[in-house]
């Protein structure tokens, strides 16, 4: 199983603060167990909402919302891509991480997709290009680190 873990913002990250030298060693010794341990696959932070943009959408109809977002309770910070075997070991993981955040803080889990869960619908046509495209990915990954 795949899961999602998302850093919820606060108003400090929403101003651009970025994290202590001790939160960021910190950081890095838990990011060291996950990859050691086989759980992490993918992580960043985030910039500032106010660099960023949310499209709206309404049928054919596209708005396009400038940053910055008031709801800072409801943004991300960063995230994680995480492989467990089941909720409660990303759950087990979570508590043993740095609260991310000067103060209190929240983070949320959640699964994600994999191709069983979508069932008949997702075709044999539409599993094989959803697995050229992953491919296609990881070349190009591999084709930038080089």
């Amino acid at each position: 199983m795949r899961f999602m873990v998302l850093i919820k913002a606060d108003a400090d990250s929403e101003a651009g603060v970025m994290p202590s030298e001790q939160l960021m060693a910190e950081m890095g010794r838990f990011n060291e167990e996950l990859v050691q341990a086989g759980v992490m696959l993918n992580g960043d932070g985030l910039h500032p909402s106010s660099r960023g943009a949310r499209v709206r959408f309404s049928g054919e109809a596209r708005q396009v919302i400038d940053g910055p977002f008031a709801e800072t309770k409801e943004l991300i910070a960063g995230f994680w891509i995480w492989k467990c075997a089941s909720l409660q070991e990303a759950i087990d993981w979570l508590k043993r991480c740095p609260n991310p955040m000067l103060g209190e803080s929240e983070v949320e889990i959640r699964q994600i997709f994999d191709a069983e869960d979508f069932g008949a619908e997702f075709t044999p046509e539409l599993r094989a290009q959803e697995e050229r495209l992953r491919i296609e990915i990881q070349e190009q990954q591999r084709q930038q680190d080089a």
